[in-house]
């Protein structure tokens, strides 16, 4: 039977049973005690727990009748929730008999974990709690009865949907019929059925006990879930912090849930992100981020409440985002909007201290955290060492924005092969580099992310005064257009991105082939002229940006001269071939 690494063990007993309680980490630092769900055992936590033991003293048990803990006898009656509290508070006691813990449940270890909170025997006991996908069944029974009698449209309709996500429940509660399925056909198939419909990765989990586990665990729901529900406790007041992570592609469980959570939570962080229900196994690391920051907040006193903020907050809250060329521009508004999205982003740029100055703003627009790497895109070996070490640093990236480019203006002729070089270096192998290296991490990790590749208009639109630098974005466009054909069956979704005029700094870094230094200094200037008079700002760039990530869009041409020769290259592409040969003016 697999057990998470490194783990010291013991036993506990208590009301007839007795537990399996395995500890990580320096039982000197503070404690947190981690309660799985249904059907699962303490090996749910085995890739969050090691994770959280490098800050804390990390505890995690099998709750009675699973994994290596002892079922009660009888099993009808011996699941109650009052039971379950009675397993906590001697757990609790055992590992951390001086001071409170940090709680944190899955699951119906969640469920339970919501009756330990807001009873009052284990008031002092818990410093604080962190619900993952498991509503209490009090503050359920509630909902339900408000939305009974006092129904309106929304509200049915909010019930249906619920009832539709808990059709499992009913099955639970036939007699005999689950514990033949979990001990049959339905105990081998599970471990494909979390590969395949929750994208849990297929390393070794759930546990050779997952029959037994889920045949004793049915009794959780016959014991408590109809009682609960239709009397539910008037008093289910939590007495301490509580962190809420809603999953939102929960096929389980609507966020509608937890819409009325404030009047039984008066400390209420909440945080939200797009993953399925088992986000222990298919997102430890975000989950060990989360949790790890939580408790750092309560134990320092800086506790604070967390909502989502802007539009896409739902979307981005937590996600780990990195741009490429962020330290001025498009790069610097695309951390930035991510940022106040609620997003952890990483601000990448070959420029260290502008990459700082942009993480520091982030960190004051709202992200949940910021760091700053130098690197230059086009060197393959330097973002190979920034992949891994950003992997195994922070996690695998979830939306990816490959921005970094530079300009370069001048005739086909006058552009030499280092020329060539140069652009294609950064525009286009800088892209290459940051697809395959975190690209290939996204897919490895089999939750899906997202791809953003920065091209231009000039992509699909000739120029005689762009040749490389038109070229370069082409070839960025057709590389997004081929690698989102190939990553959509993988959930990874990748969009071209292609401004027109905006004003950034790149006028005043773009090298113009063929022109002297002085020559070179006055194209600048005048480039610079003309775009500052367009004045179209980068903020709206990242702003479609986030747009086209949030909606999977292929190709999003963004100002107004974009959109049109973008139709033009699709339903006139004689008139672009025309204009493309006026000679711009010197």
């Amino acid at each position: 039977m697999t057990r998470m690494s490194g783990a010291r063990e013991r036993r506990v007993r208590t009301g007839g049973v007795e537990l399996c309680v395995a500890e990580l980490g320096d039982p000197g630092r503070p404690t947190l005690v981690l309660v799985h769900g249904y059907p699962d055992s303490k090996e749910v936590w085995s890739e969050v727990a090691p994770r959280l033991a490098e800050r804390f003293h990390v505890v995690a048990y099998d709750v009675r009748g699973h994994g290596r803990s002892t079922a009660p006898r009888p099993l009808r009656g011996g699941f109650t929730l009052e039971k379950l509290t009675d397993d906590f508070l001697a757990v609790v006691d055992a590992v951390s008999p001086d001071r409170p813990v940090h709680l944190v449940g899955h699951d119906w270890g969640s469920v339970q974990s919501w009756e330990f909170v807001t009873v009052g025997r284990a008031k002092g006991r818990i410093a604080s709690f962190t619900s993952i996908s498991g509503p209490s069944l009090d503050h359920f029974g509630h909902w339900i009865d408000r939305r009974v009698k006092r129904p309106t449209p929304r509200r049915v309709g909010q019930l249906l949907g619920q009832g539709a996500k808990s059709w499992y429940i009913y099955l639970l509660h036939t007699p005999v019929l689950p514990e033949l399925a979990w001990r049959g056909p339905l105990g081998r198939a599970w471990p494909r059925i979390l590969e395949r419909l929750e994208k849990v990765p297929g390393d070794g989990y759930p546990t050779p006990s997952l029959p037994s586990d889920a045949a004793h665990g049915t009794w959780l729901y016959r014991d408590n879930v109809r009682r609960r529900l239709r009397n539910p406790r008037a008093d289910a007041h939590a007495h301490a912090p509580v962190q809420l992570i809603t999953p939102l592609e929960d096929a389980f469980l609507s966020e509608r849930l937890y819409e009325d959570l404030e009047q039984w939570v008066p400390r209420l962080t909440r945080r939200t992100l797009p993953a399925k229900h088992w986000v222990p196994r298919s997102r430890p690391d975000l989950m060990a981020t989360w949790i790890s920051d939580f408790v750092t907040s309560v134990e320092t006193g800086r506790a604070e409440e967390v909502r989502p903020r802007g539009r896409y907050a739902d979307r981005f809250g937590g996600q780990l985002v990195l741009v490429t060329g962020a330290g001025s521009g498009i790069g610097r508004a695309t951390a930035l909007a991510f940022a106040g999205a609620g997003a952890r982003v990483l601000a990448v740029d070959r420029d260290a201290e502008a990459a700082s100055r942009t993480a520091g703003e982030a960190l004051r627009r709202g992200a949940v955290a910021a760091w700053a790497e130098t690197v230059d895109v086009s060197d393959g070996q330097a973002m190979e060492k920034l992949a891994e070490r950003i992997t195994t640093g922070h996690g695998v990236v979830d939306v990816l924005v490959n921005n970094a480019g530079i300009g370069l203006g001048g005739s086909f002729f006058d552009t030499t092969t280092e020329d060539w070089g140069r652009v294609l270096d950064v525009n286009l192998w800088g892209v290459i580099h940051g697809c395959r290296l975190f690209g290939r991490r996204m897919a490895d990790r089999g939750q899906g992310g997202h791809i953003v590749n920065v091209a231009s208009a000039a992509a699909f639109q000739p120029s005689r005064a762009l040749p490389a630098y038109s070229t370069s974005k082409a070839a960025v466009l057709m590389l997004s257009e081929c690698l989102r054909a190939e990553l959509a069956g993988q959930g990874i979704g990748v969009s071209a991105i292609c401004p027109g005029f905006v004003n950034t700094a790149i006028t005043s870094t773009a090298r113009f082939a063929g022109a002297d230094a002085e020559e070179e200094r006055r194209l600048r200037q005048r480039t610079a002229r003309l775009y500052g008079m367009r004045n179209y700002p980068p903020e709206k760039v990242a702003a479609a940006i986030l747009r086209a990530v949030a909606r999977d869009v292929a190709v999003v041409p963004v100002t107004p001269e974009a959109r049109t020769a973008y139709a033009l290259s699709r339903w006139m592409p004689g008139a672009l071939r025309r204009i493309a040969r006026v000679k711009p003016p010197v």
